[in-house]
């Protein structure tokens, strides 16, 4: 059996095998080849392993990831996985063989194995299900709970709303769908761009994978066989954004100690259920948590260490509940932290949803891809597709449980009753109207499933700029990409031009203001005096004593934190802020005018001096003149600071891609940095040009047209031996 690798002109690879698995294969090794290290990284993350050559920043996460119980869910999942769907399992094994076939040499391409002394490890058949976990366990959101249980407490329930917005924590998308009525060619388009943190190596792979079953173009999630969010087979192509629905759930545990068995039966100490805490006893058997029902029932509990590197291991106690596991607090209580368990879809069933995988390279029409997305699990997910007879879809797709509506807003009592899980909610499907839909993580389809989404700000604007010509084609979707109108400036505006008694280069500051055009531009100055306003006003609310009692510093896991630092949760809150009938007494037009005569007094340059890119890199000691940016968190080119902290974007496009019916090799991507993901290669950050104008590479699947990279060679297949 034998497998073949070609490269287009952007190193982007493109395999061709005589089979499904051997193309598995093929997928996996070509991954390890071109992403070694970023393979290594994410193996580490979801087995909580990362701080053993990342050093101390990486405890937070790799503490929680124990926690979680991410390998051990990945694990049950593909015992499961095999139990239920042995073709998948095999062909997740055969991407497993493959990764483990390039790895080697993959490492030696890498410096960063080198700069760390990391030995490239060994991948597990459950390892990819364990970096799909990884990569969207926070995807839902749980911690936002924990953040209004905070502004419950501190302030009151009065004040959530105030700050319901697209919080710093969340992911999200644009994506839509243009019916053949709309397009020249007569036949759909999809187009978008997943906003996540952007990364380097990039969290999408742009891939070409062919055998006799299925020819599919699209962007893989490096460590994860097939293509699963974003792709196009030739004659049907789909994409998803964020449903931002809820599916996740917090449980506030008693727990106690289970004391050795006495002549009087087993003894027991007060547990976290009280003031103290729990007793510490030699010889203790075990530990207990409080259900509903009233009854004491044990606890599974274990210590594990993590490795630092250039540090002392750090002990990590798991306990988990019959909720989920223990991922704040636990049993040996710390003072003021109560122990918090989670539980999420694939700790209950056992199902990551890589049942999909398979039938969505092999669909043909929509109806495939919609039956193929009824085993979709997590993240959940909006799906838009579309195929060459004109079919289109428009659904949710994922697994959201049935609770109670406390569930859903707050962290709950384990040991109430009313709050455990009662089935699945069926799927929504939304509409297609007037040729077109759109999705940018507002209250859709996906309304009944959430609590929090996006403003409306980047659906309606897409849905404006697609009214604006009857006809679409594909190289048209480029402009739609890159739009950076920001309508959520609007309040701040209508206080601007409320204001009066401004010193005269205040007045001057507020009447260019009022005339700009509020896009914002990386070469705009306006942009960058909007900025500059808005940053201030944030940081006088965020510092006013009404919200004194949000700024103490959390007790929670520092993994969480994200969610629950007032000044970002203040600047994304801005417009229900200002807009609010009244804010606690807060003098609001005071707080705009002094900000206005702040930045006033400051000298301003462009918006791209000041916002640009700054993405993640697990080894920070790569050194890049990163670019300036146009866009901000509410335009549809979304690039998010974090207003009143910082003008840096660390969030935005992870790739843009636009797929056309009518013909294939019309359609069009781009990630921000490039194929490869080895530092100083040709392929690294070749792309990073045409991402900042706004340009996408041409999709091509001709064979005749593209580079084989080497001599065909013999796939060992182990069934075959």
């Amino acid at each position: 059996m034998t497998a073949e690798l070609y490269r287009d002109p952007w190193g982007i690879p493109h395999l061709r095998a005589g089979d499904a698995r051997a193309l598995a294969r093929a997928q996996g090794r070509v991954t390890a080849l071109d992403r070694a290290w970023q393979l290594e990284v994410e193996r580490h993350r979801a087995q909580g392993t990362s701080a053993a050559f990342l050093g101390a920043e990486a405890v937070g996460w790799d503490r929680f990831a124990r926690r979680a119980r991410l390998d051990d869910t990945a694990r049950r999942c593909f015992a499961a996985l095999e139990r239920r769907d042995p073709e998948t399992a095999d062909w997740v094994v055969a991407y497993v063989d493959g990764v483990n076939e390039g790895l080697a040499e993959g490492a030696r391409r890498a410096p960063e194995f080198a700069e760390t002394g990391l030995a490239p490890g060994r991948w597990e058949p459950w390892t990819p299900l364990g970096v799909w976990l990884g990569a969207h366990i926070l995807f839902a959101g749980f911690p936002a709970k924990l953040w209004r249980e905070e502004v419950v407490r501190r302030i009151g329930p009065e004040a959530v709303d105030l700050f319901a917005a697209d919080g710093p924590g969340t992911s999200g998308s644009n994506g839509w769908l243009v019916t053949g009525e709309r397009t020249g060619t007569g036949r759909p388009v999809i187009a978008g761009d997943p906003h996540r943190f952007i990364e380097d190596p990039g969290v999408y792979q742009q891939i070409h994978l062919s055998c006799p079953e299925f020819d599919v173009v699209g962007l893989a999630v490096p460590g994860v066989p097939g293509i699963a969010h974003f792709a196009h087979t030739g004659t049907v192509a789909w994409a998803i954004t964020n449903a931002m629905a809820d599916y996740q759930d917090l449980y506030r545990e008693r727990l106690r100690r289970v004391r050795p068995q006495g002549p009087e039966g087993p003894e027991r100490s007060q547990g976290s259920e009280g003031s103290q805490g729990p007793e510490r006893s030699e010889g203790s058997e075990g530990w207990e948590a409080l259900d509903p029902d009233g009854e004491w029932r044990a606890v599974a509990r274990h210590v594990e260490t993590v490795e630092v590197a250039g540090g002392e291991p750090v002990e990590v106690e798991v306990v988990e509940t019959p909720r989920g596991p223990v991922v704040i607090g636990g049993a040996e209580q710390t003072e003021g932290v109560e122990a918090i368990s989670l539980r999420y879809p694939p700790r209950v069933t056992e199902d990551l949803g890589f049942s999909a995988l398979l039938p969505l390279l092999r669909a043909r029409e929509v109806a495939d891809v919609d039956r193929a997305f009824d085993h979709w699990a997590e993240p959940v997910n909006v799906v838009q597709a579309a195929d060459t007879e004109g079919g289109v879809l428009h659904r949710v797709a994922g697994r959201v449980p049935l609770r109670g509506a406390d569930n859903r807003t707050r962290i709950v009592a384990a040991w109430e009753p009313g709050h455990a899980w009662r089935g699945w909610h069926e799927m929504p499907y939304g509409t297609v109207e007037d040729g077109v839909a759109v999705m940018a993580n507002q209250r859709g389809p996906a309304g009944p499933l959430g609590v929090e989404f996006a403003p409306v700000h980047r659906a309606a604007r897409i849905r404006q700029l697609l009214d604006e010509r009857p006809k679409w084609s594909a190289q048209d979707m480029a402009d739609i990409h890159m739009d950076t109108h920001l309508a959520s400036a609007a309040p701040l505006m209508d206080h601007l031009a409320a204001l009066d008694g401004l010193s005269i280069e205040a007045t001057a500051l507020r009447d260019w203001l009022l005339g700009w055009d509020r896009r914002m531009t990386a070469d705009s100055m306006a942009a960058a005096a909007y900025a500059a306003v808005r940053g201030a006003v944030v940081r006088r609310l965020a510092a006013h004593p009404a919200f004194a009692a949000l700024a103490d510093p959390s007790a929670y896991p520092e993994v969480f934190r994200p969610w629950l630092a007032l000044l970002p949760r203040v600047g994304f809150a801005l417009e229900h802020l200002l807009k609010a009938e009244e804010l606690y007494g807060i003098d609001r037009a005071a707080l705009v005018r002094e900000a206005v005569e702040e930045a006033a007094a400051q000298p301003l340059g462009v918006w791209g001096d000041t916002h640009r890119l700054a993405p993640w890199r697990a080894l920070p000691t790569t050194s890049y003149d990163e670019p300036g940016l146009s866009g901000d968190h509410d335009c549809v080119l979304c690039t998010s600071a974090v207003p009143g902290l910082t003008d840096l974007s660390a969030r935005g496009p992870a790739a843009r891609f636009v797929w056309d019916l009518a013909d294939r090799d019309q359609s069009l991507w781009v990630v921000p940095f490039g194929a490869s993901g080895v530092p100083g290669s040709a392929h690294h950050r070749d792309q990073l040009p045409l991402w900042l104008k706004g340009e996408l590479a041409p999709v091509s699947t001709d064979w005749s047209r593209l580079t084989p990279e080497q001599e065909t060679e013999k796939v060992e297949d182990d069934h075959e031996q």
